[in-house]
């Protein structure tokens, strides 16, 4: 699955200037907000720091959504999203976008899809165009489906099946850590499911989840916000709105009981575990202490569970790991968990690892964390936040998700607020409520044992 990267033009300097510096300082990123007749919302941030324009779309519709028994359907069909439309041939649109100085992509998430374009500035009613004539009329065909599945069909084999591990840090660990199957089944998709998909699925799908009023188009950068509210009208508000999805239930019952699971892999030469604890939902006062805490335990080589596992008891190679495996903090609706992968030395076991894990998580909940790690983790979380605000796309992300899942892209400028006030006490306390083994899957996977001759 393609992870999403920034690939606009961006002027750092200020942006470095405000990382050097411990005290917040207030956002004031420009945000227009509105809907259409149609249920399209519109977003427009109007920045003139460099002459380029980022254009998305974002669909509410990701992993979570896609029917039972068709695993993997979202993101076949944002493949299918690319295979041209009533005024766009196949190809086509890339081809335009390009020919134009610009670069584009889509992806596949949990809780939403996107499709985004960055071009120079006076080009940005061209991806307005661009995207209207997909949404309004892909071209949905048999022999497009048929081609479709051959390619995601190697993407799966390629990517995930024939390789060490096989994203078992994802895929594995959330089937086993949730209970729904909406939150637990794997997304990148079981080739048997993913051919068995038909035309009338496809078909279905589009009018169900890619229509306006599921949908939101952002447009960052820049551009005169008057002028694309008329692009923007121009080419969207005719497209007709359809009957509103029915949204699953994502409800995922307590964790009682830790889960373990053992694994054998043929491709992998070394052995790895992961772990995944459940996270307080976005809403919860819980949760800013729960990301600063994330950050103290294992984002960067400071970090508490790299320093122990890794410098200090030399058990494991390397660790990774975050709050949302995709994304950030934001850009989701429904459970998390918290992710962590380390691959770890031969002759050592899993045990020794959870060990040494909770060793440092007990020393957190009996000592506490110190106020150099609280001031460190809110610098660190702030210079993450401000570096995806530095270009046209990361912005462009950030208030897709807020007006997608919150209907409010103006929290884009409050959304570090709660996490500043943060004390070493609240970090201490999720960390003692949260972190314990029966919130928590661990999954131990070992090199396959070789048969002897």
């Amino acid at each position: 699955m393609r992870r999403f990267v920034a690939t606009s033009i961006a002027v750092v300097l200020l942006a470095s200037a405000v990382f050097a510096d411990t005290t917040p300082k207030p956002l004031n990123v420009p945000v227009v907000y509105y809907k259409l007749p149609n249920g399209l919302k519109v977003v427009i941030s109007e920045d003139h720091i460099a002459p380029v324009v980022t254009v998305a779309v974002y669909y509410n519709v990701g992993f979570r959504l896609e029917p039972k028994g068709r695993t993997g359907f979202a993101h076949l069909f944002e493949h299918m999203m690319f295979q041209g439309s009533a005024n766009v041939k196949k190809f086509e649109h890339a081809k335009f976008v390009e020919a134009n100085g610009g670069s584009l992509n889509g992806h596949t998430d949990f809780d939403y899809t996107n499709y985004y374009q960055t071009l120079p500035s006076n080009r940005v009613e061209l991806g307005l165009w661009l995207e209207s004539d997909r949404m309004r009329s892909l071209d949905i065909s048999e022999e497009n489906l048929k081609n479709q599945q051959s390619v995601v069909s190697e993407e799966v084999r390629v990517n995930v099946l024939n390789q060490p591990y096989q994203l078992f840090e994802w895929i594995s660990l959330w089937e086993n850590a949730f209970t729904n199957w909406n939150n637990a089944h794997n997304g990148y998709g079981e080739l048997a499911e993913i051919n068995a998909a038909t035309i009338e699925d496809v078909r279905s799908f589009f009018k169900t989840y890619y229509a306006p009023n599921n949908a939101v188009v952002t447009v960052v950068g820049d551009v005169d916000v008057n002028e694309v509210k008329k692009m923007v009208e121009k080419h969207f508000a005719s497209i007709p709105a359809q009957p509103a999805p029915k949204r699953p239930d994502l409800t995922e019952p307590p964790q009682t009981k830790e889960k373990r699971v053992s694994q054998t892999d043929k491709l992998a030469n070394l052995p790895a575990l992961a772990t995944g604890y459940h996270l307080p939902p976005q809403n919860s006062p819980d949760f800013p202490a729960m990301a600063l805490l994330v950050r103290i335990l294992q984002v960067g080589e400071s970090s508490r569970w790299y320093q122990r596992l890794v410098k200090e008891k030399e058990l494991t190679l390397d660790l990774s790991g975050g709050l949302n495996y995709f994304g950030n903090e934001f850009d989701y609706t429904g459970p998390m968990i918290m992710t962590t992968r380390t691959t770890y030395k031969p002759g050592h076991t899993a045990d020794e690892v959870l060990r040494e894990m909770d060793a440092v998580i007990a020393d957190i909940t009996t000592k506490g964390v110190t106020d150099k790690e609280v001031a460190n983790a809110k610098v660190s979380y702030r210079s993450n936040f401000y570096s995806q605000l530095e270009g046209s796309m990361g912005k462009a992300h950030l208030l897709s998700a807020l007006a997608l899942f919150r209907d409010d892209p103006q929290q884009i400028n409050s959304l570090l607020t709660p996490f500043e006030s943060v004390t070493a006490a609240q970090i201490k306390s999720v960390a003692a409520k949260y972190l314990v083994p029966a919130n928590r899957t661990v999954i131990d996977r070992v090199p396959e044992k070789k048969g002897t001759n």
